[in-house]
């Protein structure tokens, strides 16, 4: 119905069409690919955008407390180790926390079982002296200390006979501002008190065998030979003169002879000593010396001199 060129002409023009329309397509599926790239690269980007603001907030580290730096092993450009499992890592600094101050103290073996949880304490600092400071018992160590080491007895296998110290740890209630850690301290932990009783110096207590009291004694009635042992004794009589009884001399009035009256003992101070039974007020005791006392007899004429002793200006 159309002329040869004319439809020469209309077919030249479809066939640019489909040309087209398949560059077209080819364009946008080459774009699709460019936007997922594209969003590959964002998503690598965000993530190394994280990482970096996670190794930069790492660059300043906030205490979790307010606190004094105590110890600065490392200055600013040095390099650090990371700790592992078997290595620790490098320590940067120390803070101490002065809200809180403990005082590390060691109790003898033979008092730290009167020690308990809650006990009031006056604590003494070297560096600030003439002050008292008060305190409570917080912790109670359950290891012995070799007293010449500072290492625990489970941490050695060597048998020792060493003196033992048990560490206690002292809060006190209200630190001062200028204190500093470190600072050496002497803690008083009062684990009793008594008021009205009768207490005696501790230097007064002394100590003697059963079978000793009882030749001194037959020796002051005058009974010659009680003192000589026996030839055969039994188990029960023999371990009845090994046996310690814990007493004090005391002053006869009349005869001004000594006389060892066994007695029982309370609680104990730095000094002083209670009396639990056996003695009764008025009554004068023999102090001096632990060794006066220990080779003092019963029946032992005393000189009673209780004037105080002037002091002399060389001692």
């Amino acid at each position: 119905m159309i002329s040869k060129s004319d439809f020469d002409a209309k077919k030249a023009g479809y066939d640019v069409a489909v040309a087209t329309l398949k560059a077209a397509d080819a364009k946008v599926t080459q774009m699709r690919a460019q936007r997922a790239s594209s969003s590959g690269r964002v998503g690598q980007a965000s993530a190394m955008l994280r990482k970096l603001t996670d190794v930069l907030g790492k660059t300043e580290y906030v205490a979790p407390f307010d606190a004094i730096v105590t110890n600065l092993p490392v200055r600013e450009g040095e390099t650090v180790v990371v700790g592992i499992q078997n290595s620790p890592g490098s320590t940067l600094m120390t803070l101490a926390d002065m809200s809180v101050v403990t005082a590390e103290v060691r109790v003898d073996e033979t008092d730290i079982v009167n020690v308990k949880l809650g006990e009031p304490v006056e604590v003494t600092i070297d560096a600030l002296p003439d002050k008292v400071f008060k305190g409570t018992v917080t912790e109670i160590g359950d290891q012995a200390l070799v007293r010449s080491s500072g290492v625990a007895t489970s941490q050695t296998t060597a048998g020792t006979q060493e003196a033992k110290d048990f560490k206690v740890v002292v809060t006190l209630d209200r630190p001062p501002q200028n204190l500093r850690p470190g600072f050496s301290t002497t803690a008083k932990i009062m684990t009793a008190s008594k008021t009205n009783v009768p207490g005696i110096p501790i230097q007064a207590l002394t100590v003697r065998t059963q079978g000793d009291l009882d030749a001194q004694r037959a020796a002051a009635n005058g009974k010659k030979g009680a003192s000589a042992a026996p030839a055969t004794r039994s188990a029960t009589q023999d371990a009845r003169n090994k046996k310690e009884i814990q007493g004090v001399f005391v002053v006869d009035r009349a005869t001004k002879k000594a006389d060892f009256k066994p007695i029982e003992t309370g609680i104990q101070g730095s000094t002083d000593i209670e009396v639990v039974n056996g003695l009764s007020d008025g009554q004068e005791i023999v102090s001096g010396p632990y060794k006066v006392l220990r080779t003092l007899k019963i029946g032992t004429k005393v000189k009673v001199d209780n004037t105080i002793p002037k002091k002399d200006d060389a001692s």
